[in-house]
């Protein structure tokens, strides 16, 4: 098995998120109550909002890749502290709680390895995560939402 560890966003940047109420592109953060059977998946603690929970949605702009595949992306985080993940050889709860989710696998150039991609349900993620990381090709993945698109998590390989 290859060893990885999810990288969620930065505390710096879940905090200017809160403190500012600016997004990366510049737009105002929105604020919504998460609700019973929605998915509203923190990219701090990489943990879904309990019901009630105010959570800040806003854009924001992905580190990797870089270049043609750069993209921003919608993401919740919530309104208040919570702790950073710091987890290795788990798959985020936000990934296994997401229904359908896009393995975005990308090389040294980010160049995204077609061959690689796929798209399954979040809980069952582990084989296609796996054979991503394994292919030594590979220098990073991202876990996307399959429908709106959304990054869920950054994955990196963790030396043994």
């Amino acid at each position: 098995m290859t060893r990885f560890r999810c990288v969620p966003i930065a505390t710096e940047t879940a905090d200017r998120f809160r403190r500012t109420g600016t997004d990366d592109r510049g737009n105002g953060i929105r604020r919504i109550a998460a609700t019973a059977g929605g998915q509203f998946p923190c990219r701090h603690c990489l943990q879904l909002a309990e019901p009630g929970e105010m959570m800040l949605l806003g854009s924001y702009d992905l580190p990797q890749p870089l270049g043609i595949y750069w993209t921003p992306s919608p993401i919740f985080l919530h309104e208040t502290d919570c702790p950073r993940s710091e987890t290795v050889d788990v798959v985020a709860p936000i990934v296994r709680a997401n229904p359908l989710v896009s393995i975005r696998a990308y090389d040294t150039d980010d160049q995204c390895l077609y061959d690689l991609g796929q798209v399954c349900s979040g809980r069952g993620v582990e084989d296609p995560l796996q054979r991503a990381l394994g292919d030594p090709r590979t220098r990073f993945v991202n876990i996307h939402t399959a429908r709106p698109g959304c990054l869920l998590t950054h994955l990196e390989r963790v030396a043994d």
